[in-house]
């Protein structure tokens, strides 16, 4: 069966053509600009990479433009939608309300649309993807993937705040957690390159990238993760601040005068290693190269960021008593062995030891530890959306 996986945001759209048999990509792409001018880039299995600029109003358009691309007589991979089995979509919050993936009906898009609330910026837009779809593909069968559903197995001792309890009550106040579908892929993979089964490790995935979070996986589920209610707590990130004293905002927007909204862009947009580095850069590859010519702030900002990492590792060793594996994943978990480096310096207690070499390592699955580290730890590149389709691919 072929899957279309679409990952689709406000104003733009990612998508990949995955046959489940062979797990191949045939093709992927990103629509951009979506509502403003638009552009679309195709490449095909083998094939260039073209980007070709075209008028996008709505997803409509862009869902359009992406299936003419998949079954041009000359680019595409496909030759009519007959060829497109189902579509799997990205969903990021589903809430209380989805503990797995599940496939789309009238019922399921009120549910995700009365998680609203809890992603503004993500799932309206989410919504939309699979609207568009709907109406051009109207014959083929839909699922809903959610960033959320792999944390909903976390214990109320991880996933309550110390806030007045009819807050959960009335308005499910609560941590979440998200990067799930990450999370649940690498740490599979992970029990298969140890050879263990995977009901019985224990887990930590460091899924490090702009975005970053870390979760405890034991024996097969997720017992705690870093993000919260939104995806601004937890770790320190490329531009979200992550955990912080809840009374620095009152006391920042006195002194700013800043109102919610400003407070929100601050923390979102702001901060994180890019506002720890006085606004240099949110990449990390800036960041150790101005390090190493002797800038501060962007030391300090890397420091900080692995120290976060660091703590996190062992706060989720103590939550499981215990861990086996340690997997970093992500662009920066996948490819900074420095990064990697600055973390592992703190894991000496677990009995890890860092095999130099293998480290050096950029987007590969490699085991990063010497053979006689009690704690294996590894480098796994996620597979989002061949997670997805693998997921759609079991529903239909």
């Amino acid at each position: 069966m072929n899957v279309l996986v679409i990952n689709c945001g406000s104003s733009s759209l990612k998508f990949q053509l995955i046959n489940s048999d062979s797990e191949e990509v045939l093709a992927k792409g990103l629509c951009e600009r979506i509502g403003i001018d638009g552009s679309l880039t195709y490449q095909p299995q083998g094939g260039e990479k073209v980007k070709t600029d075209k008028a996008m109003p709505t997803h409509t358009e862009a869902i359009q433009f992406v299936i003419d691309a998949l079954t041009d007589a000359k680019t595409g991979v496909v030759k009519s939608l007959d060829e497109i089995g189902a579509v799997g979509h990205r969903v990021v919050h589903g809430g209380e309300k989805f503990a797995s993936s599940v496939v789309i009906t009238d019922e399921v898009m009120k549910a995700i649309e009365e998680c609203n609330d809890l992603a503004p910026l993500h799932n309206p837009a989410n919504l939309i993807g699979i609207n568009a779809c709907q109406k051009l593909m109207p014959g083929t069968p839909m699922v809903a993937v959610f960033d959320t559903a792999f944390h909903q197995t976390m214990p109320e001792e991880a996933y309550m705040y110390g806030l007045p309890y009819e807050y959960y009550e009335k308005y499910k106040v609560r941590r979440y957690g998200f990067h799930g579908t990450s999370h649940s892929f690498v740490s599979k993979r992970a029990a298969e390159l140890a050879g263990k089964p995977y009901d019985q490790l224990k887990t930590i995935v460091c899924h490090l990238g702009n975005g970053a979070s870390i979760c405890a996986v034991k024996n097969g589920k997720s017992v705690d993760t870093s993000m919260g209610l939104t995806p601004l707590e937890g770790l320190v990130m490329g531009t979200r601040s992550g955990d912080i004293d809840p009374a620095i905002l009152e006391f920042i927007a006195k002194k700013e005068n800043l109102d919610i909204a400003g407070l929100m862009n601050m923390l979102n947009k702001k901060s994180g290693v890019y506002g720890l580095s006085n606004n240099l850069s949110s990449d990390f590859r800036d960041l150790d190269a101005a390090a190493s010519k002797g800038n501060k702030p962007a030391a300090i900002a890397l420091k900080v960021f692995a120290y976060r990492v660091a703590k996190y590792v062992g706060s989720y060793a103590a939550a499981m008593n215990g861990v086996d594996v340690i997997a970093f994943t992500a662009g920066v978990g996948e490819n900074s062995g420095p990064v990697r480096a600055d973390i592992m310096s703190y894991l000496g207690y677990l009995g890890i030891q860092l095999d130099g070499a293998a480290n050096d390592s950029r987007g590969e699955e490699v085991t990063i530890s010497t053979p006689d580290s009690k704690v294996q730890v590894m480098v796994i590149p996620t597979n989002e959306e061949l997670a997805i389709a693998r997921e759609t691919v079991a529903l239909v």
